[in-house]
């Protein structure tokens, strides 16, 4: 099969990827396009799903074309996903009624509030996520509420749910198949880890019919095959993989207390905790970190909703920079961040703190605060971020994390890496390909047809870049940190009631 390729569709938050993989795992070709994202009011942000469609087909052909090959060329096909954003299409005709919800929208957080007391801790005992606006659930209850006569056609069965890997799976197989990868499945706050089945007493309290729910599948194995009438041959979908979990295989994370760090829209450290499921004791996520020949493999998770996507908004909001290249020499063009702190909660504050009501905030500005110094706070916020989940998870763990692997956009900028190793006082490992996640969608789907024969020969080429160790001084450290949790307290509860 050494003439033959692993496709990998590898659906992010703002944009579709599309990868041609080979058996030394190197990209062949690829090719990338950013969609639209809607805001339709201040606390909502949707996605176009027959959009993504659109764009992942024609990425698709062009990452083929780029590779001189046809869709008979391809062994199989690999999808990752950004995770927990809800579709709800029409089985009969495959059309969504509406836009996708996407995780990073807040719109149930008011809800939530009303149920947290019933429910809050019964349901991150069952599911491993804390009650939040990412339930996929809660955007499910949101739309049978508000889209006409939703909720009497999903209990009619008409209405098919997914996440976006679930999507393109239907799409792909001409609408035979109705699946979702269990990786995804674990971070949608449906799932229930401890019965491995649907939270069926969740789902009933919030009216969101079972039938709408797809069955759940092992992250490698045979989904389905793609119709020819639209992918242009029969090829066997045979890996589906939560982004996140997807980054935690291709860094090689296969033992109990190994951890990666991926830095996309938002800045996810996930662990490798092994085959026995432990739900967190101290605000961290339980999931699943992958399912592969019936064996489950679970993981912890924290996580920041907007990172990259703050630097995004540096560039697309505020106007500040036209690319996301630009910040590391404006960051290290000045010695510090002035006094500057960017809590970048534009979507509220996730682990350890679970407040849907903290807004973004710079904080510390003088009449010497340079437009330098508003970009490097962006960039040490992310990594402040990463440090309020490590350390919580050190704990939750009882493993002294002293090595992280990176990966995604942001990992290649050396001022953020450095910053990193510095305040988490961990070495951060850089591999020399950062596309880890697009890599673990394209093992799981190579493994489940044995065209890689084990992991060890996935993982042969993989090379590191470049080793980030700490260089601060415990003080300064200690210093840092502190200001930033002063800074956390000041926004947190910002936009509950309209006050601060």
């Amino acid at each position: 099969m050494s003439e033959r390729y692993i496709l990998v569709i590898d659906e992010g938050t703002t944009g579709t990827r599309a990868l041609i993989v080979d058996r030394n795992s190197q990209i062949k070709a690829q090719a990338y396009t950013e969609f639209t994202q809607h805001h339709p009011a201040p606390d909502r942000l949707e996605h176009d799903a027959g959009e993504i469609w659109e764009a992942s087909l024609e990425m698709i052909r062009q990452a083929l074309e780029k590779a001189g090959l046809a869709a008979g060329d391809i062994a199989a096909i690999g999808i990752t996903n950004q995770r927990a954003t809800s579709v709800v299409w029409d089985r009969a005709t495959s059309q969504p009624i509406g836009r996708a919800i996407v995780w990073q929208d807040t719109r149930t957080a008011g809800y939530i509030e009303t149920i947290r007391a019933q429910w809050a801790e019964k349901a991150y005992g069952h599911t491993g996520w804390a009650l939040a606006p990412v339930y996929s659930s809660l955007s499910l209850r949101w739309m049978m509420e508000n889209v006409a006569g939703a909720r009497a056609r999903a209990e009619a069965g008409e209405l098919a749910f997914g996440t976006i890997d679930s999507w393109l799976i239907y799409k792909l197989t001409g609408g035979k198949v109705h699946a979702m990868a269990a990786s995804n499945a674990s971070v949608t706050g449906s799932y229930d880890l401890l019965n491995d089945e649907w939270y069926g007493e969740w789902l009933d309290f919030l009216g969101t019919p079972l039938a709408l729910f797809p069955k759940v599948h092992d992250d490698s194995g045979l989904f389905g095959l793609t119709d020819p009438a639209v992918f242009g041959a029969e090829v066997p979908i045979s890996g589906a993989m939560g982004d996140q979990q997807a980054a935690l295989f291709g860094q090689h994370c296969l033992e109990p207390g190994m951890v990666k760090c991926t830095h996309g829209t938002g800045t996810f450290l996930d662990m490798n905790i092994g085959p026995k499921v432990a739900i967190s004791q101290n605000g961290l996520n339980t999931l699943i970190g992958w399912r592969m020949k019936g064996e489950t493999i679970y993981g912890l998770e924290g996580y920041a909703a907007v990172t990259g996507s703050a630097v995004q908004w540096l560039r697309d909001g505020a106007e500040m920079i036209k690319s996301s290249a630009e910040t590391e020499a404006l960051a290290t063009s000045v010695p510090d961040n002035g006094g500057v702190y960017f809590v970048p909660a534009l979507t509220g504050l996730s682990a350890p703190y679970w407040d849907s009501f903290a807004r973004g905030m710079i904080i510390g500005i003088t009449r010497g605060t340079q437009r330098a110094h508003l970009v490097r706070a962006t960039l040490e916020g992310i990594v402040y971020a990463t440090k309020d989940f490590l350390e919580t998870m050190r704990r939750d763990s009882g493993v002294d994390i002293t090595s992280i692997k990176v990966d995604g956009g942001a990992a290649r900028n050396d001022f953020l890496m450095q910053f990193q190793a510095d305040m988490l006082d961990a070495e951060v490992v850089r591999p020399i390909n950062p596309e880890a996640t697009s890599l673990g969608a394209a093992y799981m789907a190579g493994l489940a047809i044995d065209y890689w024969d084990s992991p060890a020969e996935c993982f042969a080429s993989g090379e590191v870049d470049r080793v980030f160790r700490p260089e601060m001084p415990v003080e300064k450290r200690e210093r840092l940190y502190a200001e930033w949790t002063r800074a956390v307290k000041r926004c947190m509860g910002w936009a509950q009631g309209g006050q601060g």
